[in-house]
C-alpha cells in the first residue's frame, strides 16, 4: 500500500514515516513544499504519487496559537482539509483516508463524567477545535458521496520532540533546564486540578496503522488511553524522574478553568484489536531525558 502523508516533518509526521515503512507500507512524506490550501497544488501531488492511502496530518496544532491566528487556523485546519479531501475524490477516489482531528472537538465536562464515546456531541470552544470539528463534519458529508475516509479524534499524545508549548512536554523542559543549572528551582504552571487522557505518541501511530487496513469500518473513532490522568500527577511524576525540587508558580496565562477529558476507545478496540501499551511512567521519563539531551547541547 502507498500511503501519502501531509505535514510529514511535524512531530507526530516524523515519527510516522518510518514506521510506516517498518510496517512494509510505500511512505511519501510532504510538508510545506505541498500547500494544502491549494487545490492545484494537491491534486498535482496525488496524481504525481496515487497513493491507495493519505493520513492528513498537516494542521496548526496549538490551541494557544489558534487564538492569536484563527484566521490562519481555518485557513490550514478547515481550508486544508477540505481541499485535500475533495483533491482524492476527483484524482485518487479510491483511496483510504485518515482525518487526523482532536479530542478537543468535544467540550471538557466535569470529573464525574464518563469517558466521552464516539455518539458524544462535539462541542468545540477553541478556534482549533471548531476547524477540526467543521473538517470532520464536511468528511462525514464526502463519505455519503463514497470517500473512503476514518475520522480520528486523537487524545493528548507526546513523546520526545514534542514542542514545550504542550503541557507534559513544557513540564519536562522546565524540569530539564532546573536539573541543568540553567533557570532556578522555580517551575510556572496553570491549572493542576485538570485531568486529561495521555498517550505516547508510538501507541497513535499503532492506531493509525491498523485503521489503514481496509477491513475497519468507515466511521469516526477515538483514540484514547481511557485512563484519567490529573495534571497535577503528571508534575509529580516528572518531578520524581528529575530529582529536583522547584517551587511551583501559578502562571495566569497559562489558566483554565479546571476540566475533564477522557476518552472511550472501545470502538477502535472492537475494529481493529488496538490497544495502548506504553505506560505513562515510561512516557515522562522519555520526555525528561529528551529535554535533558536538548538542553545540555
Amino acid at each position: 500500500m502507498r500511503v501519502f502523508v501531509t505535514g510529514a516533518s511535524g512531530f507526530v509526521g516524523r515519527r510516522l514515516m518510518p514506521r510506516l515503512l517498518e510496517e512494509g507500507f510505500e511512505a511519501i512524506g510532504a510538508d510545506r513544499e505541498v500547500d494544502v490550501t491549494r487545490p492545484e497544488a494537491v491534486r498535482r501531488a496525488l496524481r504525481t504519487h496515487a497513493p491507495d492511502a493519505v493520513i492528513h496530518l498537516a494542521a496548526m496544532s496549538s490551541v494557544a496559537r489558534s487564538w492569536e491566528q484563527p484566521e490562519l487556523c481555518y485557513r490550514l485546519n478547515f481550508l486544508g482539509s477540505r481541499t485535500l479531501l475533495r483533491g482524492v475524490l476527483e484524482t485518487c477516489p479510491g483511496a483510504r483516508v485518515l482525518l487526523v482531528g482532536s479530542a478537543d472537538e468535544y467540550a471538557a465536562a466535569h470529573p464525574q463524567a464518563r469517558p466521552f464515546d464516539e455518539s458524544t456531541p462535539l462541542r468545540p470552544r477553541s478556534p482549533y477545535a471548531r476547524s477540526k470539528a467543521a473538517a470532520e463534519v464536511l468528511a462525514a458529508r464526502l463519505a455519503v458521496e463514497g470517500l473512503d475516509v476514518i475520522r480520528i479524534r486523537a487524545f493528548n499524545h507526546t513523546g520526545a520532540g514534542q514542542s514545550d508549548q504542550f503541557v507534559a512536554s513544557s513540564f519536562a523542559r522546565q524540569l530539564a533546564a532546573i536539573a541543568l543549572g540553567h533557570r532556578p528551582a522555580q517551575m510556572r504552571v496553570g491549572n493542576l486540578d485538570s485531568v486529561r487522557d495521555f498517550l505516547h505518541v508510538n501507541d497513535v501511530l499503532d492506531a493509525y496503522c491498523a485503521l489503514l487496513d481496509p477491513a475497519a469500518p468507515v466511521g469516526v473513532y477515538n483514540v484514547a488511553s481511557e485512563r484519567a490522568v490529573p495534571i497535577r500527577s503528571v508534575l509529580d511524576e516528572l518531578i520524581t524522574i528529575s530529582g529536583v525540587e522547584p517551587r511551583i508558580e501559578i502562571d495566569p496565562a497559562r489558566w483554565r478553568e479546571t476540566d475533564w477529558l477522557v476518552g472511550d476507545a472501545s470502538k477502535l478496540r472492537r475494529a481493529t484489536g488496538w490497544r495502548p501499551r506504553i505506560p505513562l511512567e515510561s512516557l515522562l521519563e522519555e520526555l525528561y531525558r529528551y529535554w535533558l539531551r536538548v538542553d545540555a547541547e
